[in-house]
């Protein structure tokens, strides 16, 4: 749409400062209110069928009947509106609708702030210092709670029947609970799948008050609910019962002990001044090229760092079962299994978001926040790197799994 240099003319005739165009008493926002009166005085035409300097027929009731004042929140901050009134009620004006007390788009902020880690108070706050807005507790709550709405739904969506790689992965934060009304650290449970074709896809998320095994098969229920048939490769931490719950619903899945996670709490039991050789000669475990050479390396590394570390080699050995599914794989593979660095990369997108609370007030306040995260983490990018070698070797060593 152009508007004529002889309009805008007209318009700027009695602007002599920026003040004057864009103030709280300027030119801008009163043309935005008297547009937006204009717009609604159209709607009302169109509903009762008869121009506002004409008469209704005599048939017809339904008639004018004044305004009322209507304050919206907006970039421009308050906005006081004249909305038209009919005498029945029936008007519905789709400009603003009943009950809207905000515009452009100022629930998007709300929520945006709130994404990025911001407390009740931190938005209202920047509402009220950025736009001039002194907006209620109640409403900042009420904005973000519809997000739970799209949390259910986007917890209960249909998944893909087969997933190639699972990466699944607890974090703890800290939540006031229910009964006890006591500040806990609970367990929220993470599932990021890679498809067929390499795209990173978190399959829910879920709050427990501990991560444990059994929690864990309600996990995998949930996502055979929800369509998954086959998971191939399932990489997990050294949770104990972990491979068990995971089996129970995938009886076929792989399951594969994040290495990370093995070498991290390697580094535990050593000297700060060791750990630096511990870890170089960790490598040539899990660098072998199959698991023969690999149960040989650990026997060295025992050998070498037994007497001064002996809860080293044993914590390996006791997951050696979850760990040699990794040297059965080639190297494209391996480079995506080798650890849980998917995961761990989401679970810093949701620690920088959860950061700036001390704690949650409930399971939704934190479920909100962390799906809004996640949001962000998938609109980042969710191609897996030189996936196109791994497909290649899914397709060989899953032929009828994999091509489904």
């Amino acid at each position: 749409m152009t508007i004529s240099k002889d309009v805008l003319d007209e318009l700027l005739s009695g602007v002599e400062n920026a003040d004057d165009l864009l103030g709280d008493q300027g030119l801008m926002k009163e043309l935005k209110v008297r547009l937006m009166e204009r717009m609604l005085g159209a709607e009302l035409t169109d509903h009762l069928g008869y121009e506002p300097d004409a008469e209704p027929s005599n048939q017809q009731n339904n008639r004018r009947n004044g305004t009322t004042r209507k304050t919206l929140k907006g970039n421009d901050g308050a906005l006081p509106i004249d909305v038209p009134r009919d005498r029945d009620g029936s008007f519905e004006p789709e400009l603003i609708k009943k009950g809207q007390t905000r515009i452009d788009g100022m629930d998007d902020k709300i929520i945006g702030l709130y994404a990025a880690g911001l407390s009740t108070r931190d938005i209202r706050a920047h509402l009220e210092e950025v736009y001039g807005l002194k907006v209620s507790a109640d409403l900042v709550s009420r904005v973000t709670d519809a997000v739970l709405e799209e949390v259910s739904d986007w917890q209960n969506r249909a998944l893909e029947p087969m997933y190639p790689i699972v990466f699944l992965d607890a974090l703890r934060v800290k939540i006031r609970d229910a009964e006890s009304r006591q500040v806990k650290n609970k367990a929220v449970y993470v599932a990021l799948g890679v498809n067929a074709e390499g795209e990173r896809e978190v399959l829910g998320l879920w709050i427990a008050a501990n991560e444990g095994a059994k929690f864990w098969l309600s996990v995998m229920n949930n996502l055979r609910n929800r369509g998954v048939e086959d998971i191939l490769i399932a990489v997990v931490d050294g949770l104990k019962g972990f491979p068990d719950a995971i089996n129970a619903a995938f009886p076929d899945t792989t399951v594969q002990t994040c290495i990370v996670h093995l070498v991290r709490h390697s580094l535990n039991f050593c000297g700060w001044k060791d750990r630096k050789n511990v870890a170089k000669d960790l490598k040539r475990v899990y660098q072998a090229t199959d698991d023969v050479e690999a149960e040989k390396a650990l026997a060295d590394f025992e050998a070498e760092w037994g007497q001064k570390y002996p809860s080293i080699a044993p914590s390996w050995r006791r997951a050696w079962q979850e760990v040699i599914p990794f040297f059965a794989f080639p190297p494209a593979v391996r480079k995506i299994i080798y650890t849980t660095n998917a995961i761990e990369s989401l679970n810093r997108v949701i620690r920088k978001t959860t950061k700036t609370r001390g704690s949650f007030p409930t399971d939704d306040a934190a479920t909100k926040l962390i799906y809004l995260a996640i949001r962000s983490f998938e609109k980042a990018g969710r191609c897996v790197r030189e996936w196109v070698a791994a497909r290649n070797q899914f397709a060989i060593l899953y032929p009828e799994r994999f091509n489904r």
